[in-house]
């Protein structure tokens, strides 16, 4: 196996749940290792495990690596000259060169109950000894063992290892590993049920589609010596292993729900940009030469090195992702930010289905404005609300305690009584009137302007008033579900709320 000069890797999910971003990190270095190498990228559906995988969740997978930006050349869904690529659709080969083995006594049959094996184990542990496999069925001829299964005895099927020596490799990242094989035992390679085991299959796999490099996260090191055992057994070509490092909180703990989003399903739907994923996905583990941070796929494809990769855990850091979020879309053109932010706006019942060209038109100038500082799409209904929603009676603290100041009462009672008459509004009308109240009452700055930003907005903060003010006026005048109250309209309603 292995006779392909050209590099081969793959990513091989398990259709039993949505990709972790520690699973996303592993496609993707895979993805870059290969793209860089002028290689081959194979996509491989491992869903031997029949009770929890489901096409659903495959083709969940697919969607959300083709989200990502990752093709591949060979897989379930393109095909290639190395399928099937479902593990599913192999069940023949598995038990072609399990047959092989068991011809060349390599493997055995083994029928130890669970009960037995259970027994075994607990045995060794109270003795001290590594729970490993006993050996009792090791020396049971093919004749008996198939004796055996004729007369209806159920039998998994082992491979046998040799009793003493290491099994050693170089990992592309951990450098060199070595395992005692007194510690590994006669593992199982087909089940009773006659599924193959993964460390089995996986191998199988491996060798038929001519992966030259594996590359996978480090939980599967203590596979890795019975897996190159199955590839001595059957006399195959060792593939290149690389190991990365687990993705971890902050709490160096492993990444799980508790720490927020770990799916990319999740990070999708929250609004996160697929450049922005990849780009902070990228540097779990591994950091370019030159520093730069904010990088595109094609970007990374050029600057990625395997050699380069830690071997410390990876800590996945939310806000590091944010700030990277935040930096591609401001690389976004207007209109694609309009494309991306109108289903959360939609959602969230402030834009109709079918958006007109003059919506439209405000609806991208508003995202301009407003999108500063959020972390994701999700956030944006939020930041509308500032436009979308006037409510004195919901005021905060913070935003009472500005109106409710000698010095703002005289700032509103003033304004209140210069636009009781007015017609239309706008900036400049609104700059033309603070300069008549701070020339006849000598209040100016921050005394004057936070009490009328309160006034118009309900709320202490938020957009600059010369921003904040052709918005409103402009979407007032606009036919969406929920209407924009308009300047004058707000003003009002705050002179009722203050009795002014």
């Amino acid at each position: 196996m292995n006779t392909e000069d050209k590099i081969r890797v793959r990513f091989a999910p398990s259709p039993t749940g949505y990709i972790h971003v520690g699973n996303a990190r592993t496609a993707l270095f895979n993805w870059l290792f290969a793209r860089q190498k002028g290689g081959v990228f194979v996509l491989r559906v491992e869903d031997t495990d029949v009770e929890r995988s489901r096409q659903e969740y495959e083709r969940n997978l697919i969607q959300d690596l083709r989200w990502l930006g990752l093709d591949w050349d060979e897989g379930p869904d393109v095909g290639g000259n190395f399928g099937p690529y479902r593990q599913s659709e192999r069940l023949g080969l598995y038990h072609k060169y399990a047959r092989e083995l068991l011809e060349r006594g390599q493997a055995y049959y083994c029928f130890c109950t669970a009960e037995e094996l259970e027994q075994q184990r607990q045995a060794a542990l109270a003795e001290g000894r590594m729970p490993v496999y006993s050996g009792k069925c090791r020396n049971l001829s093919l004749e008996e063992a198939r004796r055996r299964l004729a007369a209806g005895e159920e039998a998994a099927i082992r491979l046998k290892v040799p009793e003493e020596g290491l099994v050693q490799f170089e990992d592309l990242v951990r450098g060199l590993v070595e395992f005692d094989l007194k510690l590994i035992g006669d593992p199982i390679i087909v089940r009773s049920n006659g599924m193959p085991a993964y460390n089995y299959a996986v191998v199988i796999d491996d060798a038929l589609m001519n992966i030259t490099h594996v590359i996978r996260g480090e939980d599967h090191v203590s596979n890795t010596p019975r897996q190159i055992l199955l590839y001595q057994a059957l006399g195959w070509k060792v593939p290149v292993f690389a190991h990365l490092s687990m993705v971890m909180g902050k709490d160096n703990t492993r990444l799980s729900k508790r720490h927020g989003a770990t799916s990319v399903d999740q990070f999708r739907r929250d609004g996160i940009l697929a450049e922005a994923l990849c780009n902070y996905l990228s540097f779990l583990g591994w950091s370019p030469p030159e520093g730069r941070e904010v990088l595109s796929l094609k970007e990374l494809v050029g600057l990625f090195d395997l050699s380069r990769v830690s071997r410390s855990a990876a800590i996945f850091d939310y806000e590091k992702l944010y700030w990277l979020n935040r930096q591609h879309l401001k690389l976004l053109p207007p209109e694609k930010k309009l494309e991306l932010a109108l289903p959360y706006l939609q959602e969230a019942g402030l834009v109709g289905k079918e958006p007109g060209p003059a919506q439209r038109d405000w609806l991208t100038r508003a995202i301009e404005v407003l999108i500063e500082g959020v972390d994701k799409f999700s956030d944006l209904p939020q930041k509308f609300s500032l436009l979308f929603e006037f409510d004195p009676g919901k005021m905060d603290e913070e935003a009472r305690a500005i109106i409710q100041a000698e010095s703002a009462r005289k700032v509103l009672a003033a304004f209140l009584q210069k636009t009781a008459g007015l017609k239309e509004f706008n900036y400049e009308i609104f700059a033309g009137l603070t300069g008549e109240i701070k020339k006849a009452t000598g209040i100016k700055g921050k005394e004057l302007f936070h009490p009328l930003r309160v006034a118009l907005t309900a709320r202490a903060s938020g957009l600059e008033l010369d921003k904040f003010i052709p918005l409103v006026e402009e979407g007032s005048r606009l036919d969406f579900p929920r209407k924009i109250k308009g300047c004058l309209e707000r003003l009002k309603e705050i002179s009722a709320f203050l009795n002014l």
